[in-house]
């Protein structure tokens, strides 16, 4: 067993010495990996995350043309679970964002699974993942679609998230949606009443329902894997009783405060889609093969502790949180739905007297996003400030052939 939770506040400022993620990877990884099955996408997020920024993957070798001095990068792993390659891809999705936004209140929605669904989602994620952002579509659908509340499709944007504060197993989703919809014909914008949307309670009741149902009808098609602790529900049986249960359970669905406008819905976009598990900042030391990192107990009135895990533990539970392989973390419906979004929302707008959307930025470099977003020109040469950095070499990578291009990211 790890050792328990240390309860203490989390020091103000400090650290015993500084660790990222990577280097607990480094240290503790290869006998992780020998003594536990993995996922191919936990394999593949181990070895993305151990070799990012490294010579392993690569780089290129830049020199000052003023006063020669010369600076190596390397090349990041870009997987989506690496704290460190998050920041460029977030800024282009919220770019693209941008110009879906309607000059209408926002509500910000969050569906919760039991936690009694956490053993059966570790055998069965990308299956469970999928029928959470159905079961939340579809109870989104009815209540906006039923003339008693709106009479209309909304637009839903839903974030997975699937750990808590402590890194332990916590599968919801975060949804940003309008407050109001567009009528089924097209006819008229329906406002929803300010600062209310939907009653949470009969939101999750449908919820319940909804998924309850797709969950039965999965394991009576044989789609399910029952294995460890949940062996015995493979039988029909033992199953049914087991989702009886459930049923006679309240489950949540919680509506945090309406943004205040389109800004603020950007701004939290920006920290919740393409956050990870844990982030570097978070974590204290490694030291004798005991990891320190701080959370915030929501049970105790959002203090900030520290909890110290054993590496083995605290690699445990941060794969816990590596999607399957292409699983689709974002995902939009309604208004925003893929097929039908450009008519729906170039509608939306011409009801709402909003100009017509401007047209998408192009794909900047790394240069131009970095200099947009922080002033910082990466190209200037940071020894005598005032020469350009030009690449002069490309550094090969000991994992896959040498790019026809150099590939970095500074983030």
């Amino acid at each position: 067993m790890p050792p328990a939770t240390a309860p203490g506040a989390a020091p103000a400022a400090g650290r015993s010495r500084a660790v990222e993620l990577a280097d607990i990877f480094r240290a503790h990884g290869a006998v992780y990996r020998q003594t536990h099955p993995l996922s191919r996408a936990q394999r593949r997020a181990m070895r993305a995350i151990e070799t990012c920024r490294t010579a392993a993957l690569g780089g290129h070798r830049e020199t000052c043309d003023s006063c020669g001095a010369v600076q190596i990068r390397y090349n990041s792993c870009r997987n989506r679970h690496c704290p460190k390659c998050q920041t460029l891809a977030k800024e282009r999705w919220l770019d693209a964002r941008r110009a879906e936004l309607l000059p209408v209140e926002y509500f910000h929605l969050v569906f919760t699974l039991p936690h009694a669904l956490n053993p059966l989602a570790q055998g069965n994620p990308r299956l469970l993942y999928t029928l959470l952002f159905h079961a939340t579509a579809d109870t989104l659908t009815a209540f906006a679609r039923d003339p008693r509340h709106l009479g209309g499709d909304l637009g839903v944007t839903a974030i997975l998230h699937t750990w808590g504060q402590n890194l332990s197993q916590h599968l919801h989703l975060h949804c940003v949606v309008t407050g109001g919809a567009l009528a089924l014909d097209g006819s008229r914008w329906l406002s929803a009443p300010p600062g209310f949307l939907f009653p949470v309670r009969a939101l999750a009741q449908v919820f319940r329902g909804k998924y309850l149902d797709a969950l039965r009808r999965a394991g009576a098609a044989g789609k399910l894997v029952f294995a460890g602790s949940t062996a015995p529900l493979a039988d029909p049986g033992a199953f049914a009783a087991w989702l009886a249960q459930l049923r006679q359970h309240d489950w949540v669905v919680y509506a945090k405060r309406p943004f205040a406008g389109p800004e603020q819905v950007l701004e939290y976009l920006g920290r919740y889609t393409h956050r990870v598990a844990l982030s570097n900042e978070r974590l204290l030391s490694l030291d004798d093969g005991l990891v320190r990192f701080r959370w915030k107990d929501y049970a105790d009135g959002d203090r900030v502790k520290v909890m110290e895990l054993e590496a083995a533990e605290f690699i445990r539970r941060f794969l816990l949180h590596v999607v399957p392989d292409g699983f689709v973390r974002i995902r939009h419906f309604g208004l925003l739905a893929n097929r039908t979004r450009r008519p729906k929302l170039a509608r939306c707008r011409q009801l709402l007297d909003q100009p017509p959307a401007a047209a998408p930025r192009p794909d900047e470099s790394v240069h131009a996003l970095m200099l947009r977003l922080t002033g910082l020109d990466i190209a200037t040469c940071p020894v005598c400030h005032q020469g350009r950095l030009h690449v002069t070499a490309i550094l090969p990578s000991a994992l896959r052939p040498v790019p026809l291009a150099p590939i970095w990211d500074t983030s």
